[in-house]
């Protein structure tokens, strides 16, 4: 504290102790800056859906090939000078690649768009660190896309127009088979690879000709069956009613011809009562009885 003598009136002043505490305060302040910033700068976290690489941005060492430390996870401490961590995502990966056309055994141009959904084998992210050093998107543009080209292409040239079109599921399942293998040996996992598959313009309308044409054969054979049904449903009506006539027929000629006897059995006895002279014959003839008289 100072001592200040001023006229009569003597006062004690604590503007240095003050000052002290200041500069005490901004030293801590500045002290925990300088630390933040380089906790800011030499320290990351790496995401549990991801890989970390840690590397050295040089070295002399040539043990360490790409300079590679190795890898991590969660909270990661580095020397931002010397030291460097890169992060690759290892959950699944999709991407829509824009079409592009390959040739056909025949030499027929067939555009091809395909998308594939991929993981990275987190064992193997340190050789792709060391032989790519891009990140995921720049890999799928790069490398990706020409492995897919070129399974398209080496296939395709397997297939003449024609069979390819008929064997689509055989082709695509070809394309994928050969995808897999190339990426798998890099350390790309293919989940799942679909394209659609657009033939040129001439093709597409001979294969919608042939369509309409089958489509117009089936309509005419089934236009056929149909007649014959209905012909042959009407040639069994036309037999049931002839059946039902002739049994109709017989019934009533059956009927008249009962009849006709019975009545003629009644006109002979009527016919004989009316011609009998009331003399009782000397023999009978008959169950009832009926004189037998001879008809002149």
């Amino acid at each position: 504290m100072a001592h200040i003598n001023n006229g009569n009136t003597t006062t004690y002043s604590s503007l240095p102790n003050f000052t002290g505490k200041a500069i005490k305060l901004a030293a801590i302040a500045a002290l925990a800056l300088i630390v933040f910033i380089i906790g800011k700068n030499c320290c990351t976290t790496i995401d549990s859906g991801s890989v970390g690489i840690k590397f050295y941005k040089w070295s002399s060492d040539s043990d360490k090939y790409g300079g590679v430390i190795g890898t991590c996870k969660g909270w990661v401490w580095y020397n931002p000078i010397t030291q460097n961590v890169f992060e690759y995502p290892i959950f699944v990966q999709r991407k829509n690649y824009a079409p592009f056309a390959v040739n056909a055994k025949d030499a027929s141009i067939f555009t091809m768009d395909p998308t594939i959904a991929y993981r990275l084998d987190p064992d193997k992210a340190v050789t792709i660190f060391t032989k790519y050093r891009r990140s995921l998107a720049e890999i799928e543009e790069g490398y990706i896309r020409t492995c897919i080209y070129e399974a398209y292409r080496t296939c395709a040239n397997q297939y003449t127009s024609d069979s390819l079109m008929a064997n689509r599921g055989g082709f695509e399942l070809d394309v994928r088979n050969r995808l897999e293998a190339t990426l798998s040996k890099e350390g790309f996992i293919v989940e799942e690879f679909t394209s659609q598959i657009q033939p040129p313009a001439a093709l597409a309308e001979a294969i919608n000709a042939k369509n309409e044409a089958v489509q117009n054969a089936l309509k005419a054979e089934n236009k056929v069956k149909q007649a014959e049904a209905e012909a042959k449903i009407k040639i069994a009506n036309a037999k049931g009613e002839a059946d039902a006539l002739k049994i109709k027929g017989d019934g009533e000629a059956y009927y008249n011809r009962t009849v006709a006897m019975s009545l003629n059995e009644l006109l002979v006895r009527q016919y004989a009562i009316e011609k009998w002279d009331g003399k009782l014959p000397t023999y009978m003839t008959g169950d009832k009885g009926t004189p037998f008289i001879g008809v002149k």
